[in-house]
């Protein structure tokens, strides 16, 4: 026995084996990479990845390469298609009375693009109010809840159980003690700490029913992407007003403080008027994907009830995520930015857009439009800081300015379009958010509120400095080289 094993692994070829089976492994994944219809930069850098880093590389791309949601959440997503698309086609008899040509030929075709990619129509007969203080954020949300009457849905990327978010969590239970059903929707990542605190023992013992989104178990890793994030912002209170932005329900002056970026910025959107309802399609549609329930009805609250009109502002819920066609959300922006004739203003705390994003901006400072791009001095991710680097110059070079914030971490996603119509949401202008991110983006068609958020911007404005063009060039070549190479690697952020 003892000679015939000292035989096998005296075999003088394994080692040339083990190389042909390496090489046959990356040859195969690097076909696999090649097959799935991906852009071109995203293909490359994979191919790269795979090729350059044997075994790893495609370890890597098995797991985090494709977007694989799941079996059983996919097959969800198909039972509960019909249904959502039921509640959205009822949503387009109010679109009818938008008057287009008061806003411009360009804000009907961005709609319309809108509604053929993401199925939610522009509605009329809304009331936005601009929140740029977190402050009064809770001040005001506490209030809603206070006041709700039948339901508070809550979804979040991050609820953190330090400061001002106990004073929600009270008022939550003083809403369960009236009979108010409360539901509280999670990232399973991002909120880790929450969903194992007492904050969230304390609404479960309430009543309150709160729920895990896209949990991340290791034996789930060779059927579901892990990194697969729930992105959204959203509360509904009574199917009557909601909120969004870029908010996550934290208090900044505890969250991230040893990251060194100063306090989070942030600006959240209070809504009222037709647009809840498609946000509330939203939330109840990833809620049924998310619990154990097996129904393919979301549930209709408003009955025959007419939605009613609160204000004058026509608002498009954009839903996006790997739910949906893969690029539609980028393509939209992309037709945002080409409907820009004379400004084009973008804050996102995370810049590292795509070549096609790059080329629209370029091409816009190039045709005369002023582009103005906001990002914080300082992020919280490394890799980010160094990607963006190599766009900024060609960007620079293009024509388009950048503003350095020095107030914290500009957590704002926004964008504003010759001061009439404006995009605000929780998107960042990067691959993770245009591709893998569940997001939520509300394009607005309104001047009054486009003015208020433009002023917005120009408050960042007033605490940033403008990043100049020469002092970029002069950068160290150890630093160009780190961003170049990083910028490489920037589809698979």
């Amino acid at each position: 026995m003892g000679t015939a094993l000292e035989a096998v692994f005296s075999f003088p070829y394994w080692g040339f084996i083990g190389l042909v089976l390496v090489l046959a492994s990356q040859v195969i994944v690097a076909g696999r990479v090649i097959m799935s219809r991906r852009s071109v930069g995203e293909t490359l850098a994979w191919i790269m990845l795979v090729l350059a880093i044997p075994v790893l590389g495609w370890i890597l791309y098995l797991l985090v390469g494709e977007l694989r949601l799941g079996s059983y959440r996919a097959k969800k997503i198909q039972q509960l298609a019909r249904s959502v698309k039921t509640r959205l086609n009822t949503l387009d008899q109010y679109g009818t009375s938008i008057l287009w040509q008061r806003l411009g030929p360009d804000c009907e075709q961005l709609a319309r693009a809108g509604r053929q990619m993401l199925q939610v129509p522009a509605l009329p007969g809304n009331k936005l109010e601009l929140f740029d203080q977190w402050q009064k954020v809770y001040d005001q949300l506490i209030q809603d809840i206070d006041s709700a009457q039948v339901n508070c849905d809550f979804q979040f990327y991050i609820w953190h159980p330090l400061g001002r978010t106990s004073e929600v969590v009270s008022a939550i239970e003083r809403a369960c003690e009236r009979g108010v059903t409360c539901r509280i929707l999670v990232d399973s990542l991002g909120s880790w700490p929450f969903l194992h605190s007492q904050d969230a023992q304390r609404l479960r013992d309430a009543g309150a029913d709160v729920l895990e989104a896209l949990p991340s178990r290791l034996w789930r890793l060779p059927f579901v992407r892990y990194d697969l994030r729930m992105h959204r912002k959203i509360v509904v209170i009574d199917d009557r007003l909601a909120w969004t932005g870029s908010l996550n329900l934290v208090d900044p002056r505890y969250f991230k403080r040893e990251a060194g970026v100063g306090q989070w910025v942030d600006a959240m959107a209070r809504v009222q008027g037709p647009a809840v309802e498609a946000l509330a399609i939203t939330f109840q549609t990833d809620w049924q994907i998310e619990s154990v329930a097996n129904v393919d009805q979301l549930p209709d609250l408003t009955g025959d009830q007419p939605l009613c009109d609160c204000g004058a502002s026509v608002v498009q819920v954009l839903p996006s995520g790997p739910a949906y066609s893969v690029e539609a959300i980028e393509q939209l922006l992309i037709t945002a930015v080409y409907m820009a004739r004379e400004e084009l203003v973008i804050t996102s705390p995370y810049f590292v857009p795509s070549e096609s994003l790059t080329m629209a901006l370029s091409s816009a400072a190039q045709r005369g439009v002023r582009v103005m791009v906001i990002v914080p001095a300082k992020v919280d991710s490394l890799l980010v800081r160094y990607a963006s680097g190599a766009f900024k110059g060609d960007l620079l070079d293009a024509g388009v300015q950048i503003a350095l914030f020095n107030g914290g971490l500009l957590h704002t996603k926004s964008v504003t379009i010759d001061r009439k119509t404006s995009l605000f949401g929780t998107l960042n202008m990067d691959p993770r958010s245009l591709r893998l991110n569940f997001e939520i983006t509300l394009a607005v068609y309104d001047p009054i509120f486009t003015s208020q958020l433009r002023q917005l911007q120009e408050q960042y404005l007033q605490q940033s400095e403008w990043l100049d063009a020469e002092q970029w060039r002069k950068r160290p070549i150890a630093l160009r080289f780190l961003e170049n190479l990083a910028q490489l690697l920037s589809p698979l952020l």
